[in-house]
């Protein structure tokens, strides 16, 4: 017998969000998600996002073991901008049988439905920069620590519940080509002597952080016209610079200002932290942190997390300064390769910045929708 029921308890918050790591503990390709930080997206009083926010949280259980979840949010300012009355599935995992998925799905659209929600897409998040997109392609990659990893399994689920495709985002592997790196430093040289930008680096975090405010407001212009995006607001952003600021590396961080100094564009990126975050099995404490902490400084892989260019400066090149500085720092840590992270498959500009390297598209993520 199956039963769904809503998620009430810290107990079960913190069963809901452990469970794909339940799920998934065997799985090669499958990186953890850190329990502790999941359990503070779904609390109300610590996610700002909860401002604009509804949501609801159901776990399915079959004669007593956890088998599936789901939650389902409304995301009242997405549906204002969009002009769209939808609800948005998220953290949707269940073990291969339909009866679990159809349930928890059922539950979900009737919690959306009770609120005069006309259609359900996802998995998508609170924000554009949750965890968001089913994976259709490129089940035996590893995944990123910022993406969602899932069974083949869920693309019939999906299928036979009756949901059809609303918009991919493909992910490219990066490996570097010394020849086509050369050309890269030539034309970031040319535009240096131009004089028009200048490239910032840092030496430490403290350097950073006067700029973090500066990076997520670009970042709210740059991505506004993105599918599902809702533009970050000061607590959001605030409570962004703390917990995520605190652990790049400042070799990995990029600005470019133009002649006035004011930021023009700026690139993040970490070393990849998918097999820390498979060593510590989504814990920080006892050693959890340490393993993250020596993926910080020593990795052969590096994760691409954004990139944004000021709207009135983009396609003059400004992307090539980016990348030609954050290569000498690539070259430095020995790293191999490096994942772009998902991006819109229509979304031209973003995908054409990778010429200066050899590419791999290995993995497709999908938002599913279906009308009520």
């Amino acid at each position: 017998m199956i039963q769904i029921k809503p998620v009430q308890s810290k107990k079960e918050f913190r069963a809901f969000v452990d469970f794909p790591n339940q799920l998934y503990k065997n799985n090669p390709y499958y990186v953890p998600e850190l329990v502790w930080d999941g359990v503070k997206a779904l609390d109300e009083n610590v996610n700002p996002a909860y401002e604009f926010c509804v949501s609801e949280h159901f776990l399915a259980y079959q004669d007593g073991e956890l088998v599936g979840r789901i939650g389902v949010i409304i995301n009242n300012k997405s549906n204002d901008k969009w002009n769209q009355n939808y609800a948005r599935f998220t953290c949707f995992d269940f073990i291969d049988e339909l009866e679990v998925s159809r349930l928890l799905m059922d539950e979900a659209v009737k919690w959306a439905m009770s609120r005069d929600i006309k259609a359900i897409h996802g998995p998508l998040g609170f924000t554009d920069l949750d965890h968001q997109g089913m994976l259709v392609e490129g089940f035996e990659e590893l995944d990123m620590y910022i993406t969602i990893y899932n069974a083949p399994y869920y693309m019939e689920h999906m299928i036979a519940m009756g949901f059809e495709k609303d918009v991919d985002w493909i992910e490219y592997q990066l490996i570097f080509d010394p020849i086509k790196i050369e050309k890269l430093h030539k034309i970031a040289a040319r535009m240096k002597s131009r004089g028009a930008f200048k490239v910032i680096e840092f030496k430490n975090k403290k350097e950073i952080l006067p700029w973090a405010e500066s990076v997520f407001n670009l970042y709210n212009i740059a991505y506004a016209p993105l599918y599902g995006m809702t533009e970050l607001n000061q607590k959001q952003i605030d409570l962004y610079i703390k917990t995520f600021f605190g652990f790049v590396n400042p070799d990995f961080i990029k600005i470019v200002v133009d002649k006035e100094g004011d930021l023009a564009a700026f690139a993040i990126a970490m070393p990849s932290l998918s097999k820390a975050m498979q060593k510590s099995k989504g814990r920080l404490f006892p050693f959890g942190f340490v393993h993250i902490l020596k993926s910080i400084k020593k990795n052969d892989a590096l994760d691409l997390y954004l990139i944004a260019v000021k709207p009135e400066y983009q396609n003059l090149g400004i992307n090539g300064l980016l990348l030609d500085s954050m290569m000498k720092n690539v070259m430095d840590y020995g790293i191999q390769s490096a994942e772009t992270g998902p991006m819109l498959e229509t979304n031209n500009n973003i995908l054409s910045q990778w010429k200066f390297f050899n590419i791999r598209q290995h993995r497709r993520r999908r938002v599913w929708k279906k009308n009520l």
